[in-house]
């Protein structure tokens, strides 16, 4: 690549197949909208410019847009990708470069297959168009190419006849286009077929007839697989879980049942890791080597060091820190909190907005009492610190390095350092009342 490259993306369909007030485009995929997994693509490049073309719901998508350094592109009314394309023209004005014309709702072209396109474009005469060969051709429109690429003709599903809807090869949409050449090759796209839409591709035949041959490059049909309903989400959704989890696999963790393993498109996982069945990885998860993840755990925005144990069934939240050969155990709920190395928290616990000291052990059924109904509070248990079980810390508290909170309490002051805690009301007993009690029931319910 040795010209300046900038970016159109379409996303301008109304998107009526999903059924929802949220733009096509950004709806998840891995945890991440459609859309930012092809900008990030796309960024990799580094476009003198960006453009997505939308219609609907133009306001949800422009954030997203501006957060990667692209401007909004309308198009309304809706009258063919082409149409779409030019909706473009104004914002590259003056730009002389190669142009990459690629599909909101496609979000997993690699840059590779982008760099592909741009490198062939420039011994190209014409375009260059992104070809594929699906398992099932659908209404996609076809190509008929020689050996070498060099494209003979394309044709749009509704307009092709039976023995071109037999022809394997099929069109994805994307391009790569000389901007010089783009804007004038659009302006003589008519709307004379079946649909009475500008169609883009038929530039490559304008092209084609002013002498300029344009080429096919083949792609893997799952890198230009369309979202067009719930059912294509989950579909993509499926095809990317499974290529991470093979990824995961292939760089040394093991996952005991991988299909029920579900990744971010942000998780980090190290070598030696062991992943049980049924774990959920949410955005921003960084797990170090030879941690144990063990069944049913949910995880999302935490660091979880070297050597540390966290499961079955526990939950941490964004802002959740596991020190190395740490323990959380099951049903245990971590956020906004830090163990320390060798901490545990073994079961029943909830730990919010604290600090908890290398080597602490926190009891079953303890809880950082952090939130009065306005404002959070932090709760520091300091290194070798015991908290006994069915415990509550009202924040802000601070438990001393190597104290002791005896089980049941409810501490609201700090607890020095080596210091024993107790809060809790004192017993008192009552001889033969549970008799009484007994007899005194049993006859009244046999009286009603």
């Amino acid at each position: 690549m040795t010209r300046p490259v900038a970016a159109i993306i379409l996303a301008a369909g109304k998107g009526t197949r999903m059924k929802s007030d949220l733009h096509k485009v950004l709806h998840p995929i891995a945890g991440r909208p459609m859309l930012a997994h092809l900008l990030a693509s796309v960024a990799e490049l580094q476009p003198a410019r960006l453009v997505v073309v939308v219609g609907d719901k133009a306001d949800q998508v422009e954030p997203l847009v501006r957060e990667h350094g692209g401007v909004i592109a309308l198009q309304d009314p809706q009258h063919g990708t082409g149409h779409a394309v030019r909706q473009a023209e104004g914002a590259l004005a003056g730009f002389d470069g190669d142009v990459l014309i690629l599909f909101g709702d496609v979000p997993f072209v690699r840059t590779e297959t982008m760099r592909r396109m741009l490198d062939r474009l420039a011994g190209a005469g014409g375009a260059v168009v992104a070809a594929f060969r699906p398992d099932d051709p659908k209404h996609y429109g076809r190509i008929l190419a020689e050996g070498d690429g060099t494209i003979r003709k394309m044709v749009e599903y509704k307009d092709a006849s039976e023995p071109e809807r037999a022809i394997a090869l099929c069109n994805s949409g994307l391009m790569a286009v000389r901007a010089a050449e783009l804007w004038p090759l659009l302006a003589r796209v008519g709307n004379d077929n079946a649909a009475g839409e500008y169609y883009l591709p038929d530039i490559v035949m304008i092209a084609a007839g002013d002498g300029r041959a344009s080429v096919a490059v083949e792609v893997e049909a799952e890198e230009v697989d369309g979202v067009n309903s719930r059912a294509d989400l989950a579909a993509v959704e499926a095809a990317w879980q499974q290529r991470r989890r093979a990824a995961a696999m292939a760089d040394g963790a093991t996952l005991v049942a991988p299909e029920t393993v579900w990744f971010s498109h942000d998780t980090k996982i190290g070598r030696d890791v062991l992943v049980e069945p049924n774990v959920f990885f949410g955005p921003g998860v960084m797990i170090g080597d030879q941690v144990k993840i063990r069944a049913f755990s949910h995880i999302e925005g935490s660091m979880i060091a070297t050597g540390a144990e966290v499961g079955p069934y526990a939950r941490l939240r964004p802002g959740a820190e596991i020190g190395e050969n740490a323990r959380v155990g099951n049903f245990v709920e971590v956020k906004k909190a830090r163990l320390g190395p060798g901490a545990k928290a073994s079961h029943l616990t909830y730990l919010g907005d604290a600090e908890v000291g290398a080597g602490a052990n926190i009891g079953a059924g303890t809880i950082t009492c952090n939130y009065d109904g306005y404002f959070k509070y932090r709760t520091v248990i300091g290194e070798g610190a015991f908290i006994g079980s069915n415990s509550a810390l009202v924040a802000p508290v601070t438990i001393g390095r190597g104290a002791l909170v005896a089980a049941g309490s409810v501490i609201t002051r700090d607890v020095a350092e080596d210091a024993v805690a107790l809060a809790r009301g004192e017993q008192s007993e009552k001889p033969g009342r549970a008799a009484k009690f007994r007899e005194t029931m049993s006859a009244r319910k046999k009286n009603k």
